[in-house]
């Protein structure tokens, strides 16, 4: 790891030193070869100089990445093998997000059109309920799973 922040840092310096040269060489080339003979310089260019088959097996890397993203992106049979597999994913999530929120609105509209009172026979009753059974296992199973992930 402090390896491979050394050789960032080797790299910086060097991009900072090359800068400087190419600002002295627009100069003149009397500049150039005063910039060249100072020993800051020479240590950044030969680190430039012992970095540069890492440099090159970058770009060479890089270039095959560009290269094949670039191929993914004008392949049309890909393009719609993803659509496709975008779509069947979210085909069924929608399909259940839309059978969710036509049971909740079908339940309110039920809630606001009864009138009835439930009292305590009622609520007992409603306990026996096959679906209020199953929604309160899961509501214990919820509440069990986050206080245990809380414990944590």
């Amino acid at each position: 790891m402090s390896e491979m922040i050394t050789d960032v840092n080797s790299a910086q310096e060097t991009l900072d030193t090359v800068s400087a040269a190419d600002s002295a060489a627009q100069a003149t080339p009397q500049a150039l070869l005063e910039q060249l003979l100072k020993p800051e310089i020479q240590n950044s260019l030969t680190t430039l100089i012992e970095q540069l088959p890492k440099l090159t097996e970058m770009m060479s890397t890089l270039a095959q990445s560009y290269d094949f993203v670039k191929t993914l992106a004008n392949d049309a049979t890909f393009k719609s093998d993803m659509v496709g597999a975008i779509a069947e994913i979210g085909g069924p999530v929608k399909e259940s997000a839309k059978a969710i929120a036509a049971n909740v609105i079908e339940a309110k509209d039920r809630a606001e059109a009864s009138q009835e009172t439930i009292g305590v026979f009622g609520l007992l009753k409603l306990l026996k309920d096959p679906e209020a059974q199953r929604l309160f296992r899961f509501v214990q199973a919820y509440l069990q799973v986050s206080g245990e992930k809380r414990g944590q």
